[in-house]
């Protein structure tokens, strides 16, 4: 009895703690963005983005719904197709760009009636791929040339199509999240830092190749060492206005609706610099409650990775929780200047659809998990009480 009340417990404060970040998100979505929203309409409408948001959020909740209904196991059988059709969305994404004869970065695929990211659908394929790949795979998974080297290139293959989008910060989260589900994996360490030291040593030169990349690390690396001279004076607007937005909202804040930095003084602030606001006008408080949330809700997936007997059920736990929580630390990490600047969004607070649809179906496939380990529990129970 006390087993699957813990079960159901497990369940229910994960969907108690996403609908609470959720709700808190589209709050401060609406306050961040509602100046920008009158400036675009000339002051029509202060609902552009939220409306936008609400659109996008019904559709990552029937999702979650459905993911948390079906059976998690059958991903599997579509594990290797679905990583090769986001391959191609990839490459699709790409090509169109340089057909276009675009030259900035281009991370979006327009398809006429909808848009999306493929980055947030290559991070979910990669995620499931690689737990039915360790699943199937086993204890050989330590072998180098058979066990290790195939999902190696495959990752390095993904990683390449995000440099040249470019979008090198989802680039390294990436190859993070390949690296941790690969070690839980079984994976040999030594094997996992000899790829790592070849990775960087090719992806530093890469990431400073390009200018504005160069002048965030310069910026960065200046507020380290205290330097407030010339060389950090213009190359790190945002960063040094995300931390006057924090340093605006003090221990108890200023209240819901009354920042001032989003007044178009803060670039982005309903996607990339969201969390600043939330500071700003929740203060110090607001911001650690909103932290604690995913902290508990971490806890909560690796709790789901830990009770669950499937392989390929933990393999996939572990893959979602750490995506969701890298995505939202390294994004609390550059607004409060611990990181440079990379402009990834904080996962169901910030503006965005394919990210916030593709979170919302994560959750519902971790619960899933939760609930199937919880239908063994209860046939387990069920049938001791008929013998």
């Amino acid at each position: 009895f006390f087993k699957q009340k813990t079960a159901y417990e497990i369940s229910a404060c994960l969907v108690g703690s996403e609908m609470c970040i959720r709700d808190r998100g589209m709050v401060m979505l609406y306050s961040a963005s509602s100046f920008k929203s009158l400036y675009l309409s000339s002051g029509l409408s202060d609902t552009i983005y939220l409306r936008s948001h609400l659109k996008r959020m019904i559709i990552g909740v029937t999702a979650m719904f459905f993911f948390a209904i079906l059976d998690y196991r059958k991903l599997k059988s579509i594990a290797p197709h679905f990583i090769i059709i986001s391959i191609f969305l990839l490459f699709l994404t790409k090509a169109i760009s340089v057909f276009n004869g675009s030259t900035s970065a281009d991370r979006w695929l327009n398809l006429g009636l909808i848009s999306m990211q493929t980055s947030d659908i290559a991070r979910l394929s990669l995620i499931i791929y690689l737990s039915y790949y360790m699943d199937k795979k086993g204890s050989r998974i330590r072998d180098f040339y058979t066990g290790i080297i195939p999902p190696l290139f495959l990752i390095d293959l993904m990683l390449f199509l995000f440099i040249i989008q470019p979008d090198f910060s989802t680039a390294v989260v990436l190859g993070i999240i390949g690296f941790i589900m690969l070690f839980i994996g079984g994976a040999k360490f030594s094997h996992l830092a000899a790829a790592s030291g070849a990775a960087l040593a090719i992806m530093i030169p890469v990431m400073l190749m390009m200018p504005y990349r160069m002048k965030r690390i310069i910026y960065w690396m200046s507020s380290i060492f205290g330097e407030s001279g010339t060389i950090s004076q213009g190359l790190g607007y945002q960063a040094q206005q995300s931390l006057i937005s924090l340093g605006n909202g003090g221990i108890k804040g200023l209240g819901i609706g009354n920042s001032l930095e989003k007044n178009l003084f803060l670039p982005e602030p309903h996607t990339d610099f969201i969390f600043a606001i939330i500071g700003e006008e929740l203060g110090l408080w607001g911001a650690i409650i909103v932290l604690s949330i995913f902290l508990f809700l971490f806890q909560r997936g690796i709790k789901i990775a830990k009770e669950t007997t499937d392989p390929f059920g933990i393999f996939l736990s572990i893959g979602i929780v750490a995506s969701i929580c890298l995505y939202t630390f390294i994004n609390i990490g550059y607004v409060t200047g611990i990181l440079p600047v990379t402009g990834l969004p904080i996962p169901l607070i910030s503006h965005g659809g394919s990210n916030l649809i593709t979170t919302l179906l994560s959750l519902g496939i971790l619960l899933n998990i939760s609930e199937a380990k919880r239908s063994i529990k209860n046939k387990f129970w069920s049938n001791k009480l008929d013998d």
